[in-house]
């Protein structure tokens, strides 16, 4: 197989490793997000960094044949799931896309779970997407609270650096995420961003982590880079001695809180040219 196709196959697997770990994590936040827009029959919603659907399914459900959810996300693999898993919901439309490019506006509704802490500039991305909404239009956007999903993350760090003989991968830089996950500061934040009405609601959430829930976190979400590229064997291996590390400390269940933000649109959309 060239490396071409091994690396569209890892893609691919990754799309599917991501929708299997929905039902434990993404859907339980996806719907949350969608509750926190408050959506009706008709609306127009735009659900940005949709993954393979989370919030983008639930969205096009309570908005009905009736309305539009226009579902956007950089990596094609996802889009393709999402298609898949969306196929009996032609109000819901996916396209592979740059959510800081989106050109339509007038949305009733935009929706971002889990999305606004990977655009290059968070504020600035953001304020883009708020632009996408109409006056008097909901904006939500989900985060996670300070401190969840870590420790998985290091465990899986350390797994893969005892297995390959290697430096545990760098912590990540600090940056805006990390000075506004919490509620208030959050709230303080979304408020500064042309909104109103700013709610900030705690959406607590624990993973009881099972031996396949436990790695589906590692390879079903970001934290999949830390195996990417390795021989199946030595994912293997690193899978093994992750679980051992969990065991070890008697880890059991997984911190995933989510701070699910809304507010409403004070102003009409601005171009992005």
């Amino acid at each position: 197989m060239s490396s071409r196709k091994v690396g569209t196959q890892r893609a691919f697997d990754a799309a599917a490793d991501f929708a299997a770990l929905g039902r434990h994590l993404w859907d339980p936040i996806g719907a949350a997000t969608v509750a926190a827009a408050g959506l009706g029959e008709g609306s127009r919603v735009l659900d940005a960094c949709c993954g393979t659907g989370a919030s983008a399914i639930p969205a096009a459900r309570a908005v009905g044949a009736g309305g539009v959810v226009d579902a956007i996300d950089l990596s094609g693999p996802m889009i393709g799931e999402l298609r898949r898993l969306s196929a009996d919901l032609p109000q819901l439309r996916a396209y592979e896309a740059d959510a800081t490019a989106w050109d339509t506006d007038g949305y009733d509704a935009v929706l971002s779970a889990l999305g606004i802490f990977f655009f290059p500039d968070m504020t600035d991305g953001t304020e883009r997407l708020i632009s996408r909404a109409r006056p008097g239009g909901r904006a939500v956007f989900t985060i996670w609270r300070g401190g969840a999903m870590v420790t998985a993350g290091r465990h899986a760090g350390r797994a893969m650096a005892a297995v390959t003989d290697s430096t545990p991968p760098p912590e990540r830089e600090p940056s805006l995420i990390d000075r506004i996950d919490q509620a208030d500061t959050y709230a303080e934040w979304l408020s500064g961003r042309d909104l109103s009405d700013v709610d900030v609601v705690v959406n607590e959430l624990r993973l009881t982590m099972t031996p396949e829930v436990a790695w589906l976190v590692v390879i079903g979400s970001g934290f999949r880079g830390i195996v990417d590229g390795l021989e199946p064997g030595v994912v293997e291996q690193v899978r093994e001695r992750y679980l051992e590390s969990l065991s070890a400390e008697g880890v059991t269940e997984l911190d995933a809180t989510t701070l699910i933000g809304s507010g409403t649109v004070r102003r009409a959309g601005r171009s992005l040219t």
